[in-house]
């Protein structure tokens, strides 16, 4: 995720903040249909959760809300403050929701008319109603309609496509492995599709202006990438295929199975061939991040510090130690400058409510650049192995800082507390 695309999200999350209460989402099916001409969407999503209250309730930024449903049923609902708050009947422990919405959003996704192309960012509830909660992870069914001349890519195995009316046509992809809703998403445009497979995972990459043998050189270390990371975090990735969408517009974001990069992210690859940070770092998301997820954004920095961090180990393998070095340099700088304006902070914000510029290069900058500095306090053996047993261990879960400590320090052999004290904590 690009800082950009952070400040985005946290402007929408205060809008709302989430109390999960007693429920917890187990599945999401979605049919959406966007309206790139009218920059809108409509469509309806059944949600299964598990709920011991008599209401539940559910994010849905400035959705109009037409209905909500059980077993066909009209229930009765309210929306507040970006909530939609559904009164339930006495009945089972998990219920199947139908809720329809409609909007034009203004956060969370972007249509371009000009290009024919949409993809969503950060907030997922601003275009379909769901919780907005990092560690409520629930699979996923997506269903997408579009026109027939547009290329779609969302979460998880693509399933079917089915023509419908008026040169329309449905496409469907189902997500096993439960996600946090934030990165839900899809993108679709007039793509052209590259594809190759490595081991049992396909790789995509989907462009517009480029041709198929520049995609190819723009996304050639892709199959690389996927072999270190799968390397350093001692697990497989998790799905079947993953895709690199080259998209209008300056957005760097990473999704549940794909990611979206700006155009100009392939040019610069073009003039640079070691210029694929943003690459490496979206990718490196689908483990720290997608599947690895801070319990709550107060400990933000697993998420993006280990993928930033990540991104230069993969500049290190790729062209050397130097590249690295020169990579942590730029954070460590980057660092230095909030420090030296007395704006240093823990790492395990306290609050995040309303994060400052500094804040946020505390969490990417100084988060990568605290994971060399316990690269070298460890070394190169027992740091390895212990982010391995911290991926491992918390592979589809969630996570605090105090579970990354305790993985470091078993592979370690001896206590960190100091280490993670003048670090991390700031104690």
């Amino acid at each position: 995720m690009s800082k950009k695309a952070l400040v985005c999200l946290v402007l929408i999350l205060l809008a709302s903040v989430v109390s999960r209460g007693s429920s917890d989402v187990l599945d999401y099916s979605v049919t959406l249909e966007p309206d790139i001409a009218a920059k809108s969407v409509k469509g309806s999503v059944l949600i299964r959760v598990a709920t011991t209250s008599k209401t539940v309730e559910f994010d849905c930024g400035n959705l109009t809300i037409d209905a909500v449903r059980e077993a066909r049923a009209p229930l009765q609902f309210s929306v507040t403050n970006r909530r939609l708050s559904v009164s339930l009947p006495a009945g089972k422990r998990v219920r199947e929701l139908e809720i329809d919405f409609h909007g034009t959003p203004k956060y969370g996704i972007r249509f371009f008319p000009d290009r024919q192309q949409v993809y969503t960012i950060f907030s997922t509830s601003q275009w379909m109603v769901c919780v907005d909660d990092p560690s409520d992870k629930a699979t996923l069914t997506f269903r997408l309609i579009l026109p027939t001349n547009l290329r779609p890519v969302a979460n998880g195995d693509f399933i079917s496509q089915r023509d419908l009316p008026n040169n329309k046509r449905v496409s469907e992809w189902r997500q096993n492995t439960p996600i946090p809703t934030y990165v839900i998403g899809f993108a679709a445009g007039p793509y052209q599709v590259v594809k190759e497979k490595r081991g049992n995972v396909e790789l995509q990459y989907l462009a517009t202006n480029y041709t198929p043998i520049e995609v190819r050189r723009i996304f050639r270390d892709t199959p690389d990438m996927l072999d270190f990371f799968e390397d350093h975090a001692g697990v497989k990735y998790a799905d079947r295929t993953y895709t690199q969408v080259l998209a209008a517009g300056g957005v760097e974001q990473e999704m549940s199975s794909f990611a979206a990069l700006k155009e100009a992210y392939g040019k610069q690859v073009l003039d640079n061939e070691q210029d694929i940070w943003l690459g490496a770092h979206e990718f490196a998301h689908q483990w720290w991040g997608n599947m690895v997820t801070c319990r709550d954004w107060n400990h933000f920095w697993l998420n993006e510090g280990i993928a930033t961090f990540m991104a230069a180990a993969y500049l290190e393998h790729r062209f050397g130690r130097e590249v690295y070095l020169r990579e942590i340099e730029t954070y460590h700088a980057n660092y230095e400058k909030v420090r030296a304006a007395g704006k240093d902070k823990s790492l395990v914000f306290p609050d995040w409510n309303s994060p400052t510029r500094e804040d946020r290069t505390l969490v990417y900058d100084k988060g990568a650049y605290v994971m060399h500095l316990l690269r070298e306090e460890m070394g190169e053996r027992a740091f390895w192995n212990g982010l391995r047993l911290f991926t491992r261990r918390h592979f589809g879960k969630s996570v605090v800082t105090s579970d990354f400590v305790a993985a470091m320090e078993e592979a370690n052999g001896k206590s960190l507390k100091a280490f993670f004290a003048k670090w991390v904590y700031l104690s």
